[in-house]
């Protein structure tokens, strides 16, 4: 059970909610019809049939206080329109099903035959709890690791570079090159690299991939041992505040570096949270290119920067497209192309692209320990998809995804490889 809520954390609530008002808010509260449609596009409620897990009940809460306070109907006549007070009742149930019980994957709104931006409202009424002090601990301690430590592995300076050092003189010998390297804080470089904190914690292999990639396209790049980390966990618990601190952050250090193109890591809502909404809470349009490792390795192929010989790579390998990389950012032909040209047996999951399911790790869930039993419910239908495949090999251009897939593998007893995308190119590689 919650602790009681007090008059002040229910002010401060509404005070968030009121600041929110705009048009796309007005619009999105106002227009849900209750078709149904969007269930079948939810993992949980797909995954539990309970009609509370119904992504239209979701935007019901937030649309129920909205009304409350400010609409007049809701005000005089609240039961007429279902209006809702934010009471410790409501509160409750807020907290367990817009961040207990969604991963703001966004299919639900390609699915909604009316187009309510259903993750918007969630991610409005996480706002809303967050101002009201009331994020999950263990997702608010994930942010609170990248403010006060400057990545939210709370990682130290001397443990990064210790790491970047060994992986150094791995890739010299792989590459059978004294002279190869994984450049730290290099000013003037064309590229400033970004890594996910769980790559120098867990995944050290795909750095090694892509220093790998790098050294065979002859790119000049850099990584910074100050601000490295492309995640920003401040963009699921809903503080734009403390968003903008980890934003500005990566912001002053690609300047301070003076590079030209910023490379954002195999991170869907990393690049999300940086390079489509970092500009709205930043309130700054970037002006320097800004793209995913993703498109970066698409192009070295596509440009003949780098070889490499699909032959080398003869197991089976489907791909899982990460919902804010695909469906919330628009990058889906680039993972296929690079697949298409690294390995020789490529299947797609049904569903795919822009309509693939989720892995059921995104939107602070892998943060949120309280709730692993339903996200492990729910990625039940994600590895169905993948154990339909007949695949060996599965590739996700996501840390976030690597780590739920890998978590479902063992879980589900999918006896698969999971991989990043750098990791099949680097596979595939031909060094001259």
């Amino acid at each position: 059970m919650m602790e009681r809520i007090t008059d002040q954390q229910i002010e401060k609530g509404l005070q968030m909610l009121r600041s929110l008002q705009d048009g796309k808010l007005i619009t999105h509260v106002n227009s849900c019809v209750h078709c149904g449609l969007c269930g079948e596009s939810c993992l949980y409620y797909l995954a539990n049939k309970e009609a509370k897990f119904l992504p239209a009940m979701k935007v019901d809460l937030v649309s129920s206080v909205y009304k409350r306070y400010f609409t007049f109907t809701g005000r005089v006549f609240p039961k007429l329109i279902n209006a809702r007070d934010l009471d410790q009742e409501t509160t409750e149930e807020m907290v367990d099903l817009l961040f207990g019980a969604c991963t703001m994957c966004g299919r639900c709104n390609i699915h909604c035959s009316i187009g309510v931006d259903i993750a918007f409202l969630v991610r409005t009424g996480r706002m809303m709890l967050t101002e009201m002090g009331l994020t999950p601990a263990t997702l608010q301690s994930t942010v609170n690791a990248a403010l006060t430590t400057g990545n939210n592995m709370g990682i130290t300076k001397e443990e990064f570079v210790d790491t970047l050092n060994w992986l150094e003189e791995d890739l010299r010998e792989e590459v059978n090159d004294p002279e190869a390297s994984i450049p730290l804080n290099e000013k003037g470089k064309k590229l400033m690299y970004t890594l996910n904190p769980r790559e120098p914690k867990f995944f050290p292999l795909s750095i090694s991939a892509m220093a790998k990639v790098f050294y065979a396209a002859k790119e000049s790049w850099t990584l910074s041992t100050e601000m490295y980390d492309v995640t920003n966990y401040a963009f699921f618990s809903g503080n734009p505040k403390e968003a903008k601190v980890i934003a500005d952050r990566m912001h002053a250090e690609f300047k301070s570096l003076g590079a030209k193109e910023l490379v954002l890591a195999e991170c869907g809502h990393g690049d999300r949270a940086y390079r489509w909404e970092a500009p709205n809470y930043m309130k700054t349009k970037l002006d320097y290119k800004v793209y995913t490792s993703v498109e970066l390795l698409a192009d070295y192929i596509k440009s003949g920067r780098i070889k490499v010989d699909k032959e080398k790579i003869k197991q089976r390998v489907t791909l899982h497209d990460p919902c804010n990389l695909a469906r919330n950012g628009g990058v889906v032909s680039e993972q296929r192309y690079v697949l298409s040209q690294t390995v020789s047996d490529f299947v797609e999951m049904t569903p795919h692209g822009i309509d693939n399911l989720c892995c059921g790790g995104g939107g602070g869930q892998l943060a949120m320990s309280e709730y692993n039993e339903r996200r492990m419910k729910i990625g039940r239908l994600k590895a169905d998809q993948i154990r339909n495949t007949g695949a060996q090999i599965v590739v996700t251009p996501c840390h976030n995804c690597v780590d739920q897939l890998s978590q479902l593998n063992s879980f589900y007893k999918l006896n698969v490889q999971i991989k990043t995308l750098a990791e099949i190119v680097a596979d595939a590689l031909i060094i001259d």
